[in-house]
């Protein structure tokens, strides 16, 4: 695999309209744009060294819930990692756009917590398209070490929407079976909401914004972020996780903003199932574990 070692974190706003460009008809051939066609690149981006900014936690975990703490939240070096994901997306050796990527599901491990004063190195690649039912996917691999020692990793896998396989669907199980939920919480989801992470992520994926450029993608309204959500229910787990743990989700059906929601969970000996539906009409939106490391 080919290393490529940066000096600073990209900045992600240029990375979406260079994603935005090369979703462009036609234009995604250009060779400096990703979207020419082949395999995924063997290609894994480095940054060492990355501090924790004190301000900007407090303001990450005040959009998604978390108490502030001398530790991290679980889902926070994912976005201290989203420039990078960004930036390999973009590259021109990558074979699609990034935008109309759909991101379908998000594993995370913690392996043991991360305090706020620890600098993390990060690493992200990607791997090889497989087959799925409504097109391809692939995942994004994360991995965050404190002083050698690898702390935490991270999967996100995205659908390619196109040319899907159906003889791929029954390899796959459906995350959502799960045990009967217990309703512990609702949430009012205010309309700004995908503004206001956009802030702190870095995520500024227009489906999330404002209705009128959601509705450009397809969606009547813009949509929640999908690890908004995965956040806010490690949020309200936060008092019950042990130390080291996984955290699998499946992202279902998006959730439209405004709008309110219910959180459920339920014990299943060292798991915690939880859920994440529509207050009005029980529509899934996530479906999720907790399991101790």
């Amino acid at each position: 695999m080919s290393t490529r070692k940066l000096d600073s974190a990209p900045s992600s706003l240029p990375l979406f309209g260079r994603a935005a460009l090369g979703a462009l008809p036609g234009v995604g051939k250009l060779p400096f744009l990703a979207g020419g066609g082949g395999a995924v690149p063997d290609l894994e981006l480095e940054l060492a060294d990355v501090a924790i900014d004190s301000t900007h936690l407090a303001e990450y975990c005040r959009v998604c819930g978390f108490a502030v703490r001398d530790t991290l939240p679980a889902t926070y070096p994912h976005v201290l990692a989203f420039s990078l994901h960004m930036a390999l997306l973009t590259d021109s050796s990558f074979p699609f756009s990034a935008m109309g990527l759909v991101h379908i599901a998000n594993r995370i491990e913690q392996r043991r917590p991360v305090a706020v004063g620890e600098p993390l190195s990060l690493r992200v690649s990607a791997t090889q398209l497989e087959p799925h039912p409504k097109g391809r996917t692939f995942k994004l691999l994360t991995e965050a070490s404190a002083d050698g020692e690898p702390v935490w990793s991270g999967e996100s896998t995205n659908l390619r929407r196109g040319g899907g396989d159906e003889g791929s669907r029954g390899k796959r199980p459906d995350p959502s079976e799960q045990p009967e939920l217990i309703d512990e919480a609702e949430w009012t989801l205010p309309g700004d909401l995908g503004r206001d992470y956009a802030g702190v992520s870095g995520d500024r994926n227009p489906i999330h914004l404002y209705g009128i450029t959601a509705k450009a993608f397809g969606f009547p309204r813009q949509i929640a972020h999908g690890m908004w959500t995965k956040a806010r229910c490690l949020a309200q787990l936060e008092t019950r996780l042990p130390d080291a743990f996984v955290a699998e989700v499946a992202f279902k059906r998006p959730i439209l903003l405004p709008s309110k929601v219910k959180f459920a969970s339920a014990a299943e000996g060292k798991r915690k199932n939880f859920g994440v539906r529509s207050a009005r009409d029980d529509t899934p939106h996530l479906a999720g574990s907790v399991t101790a490391a």
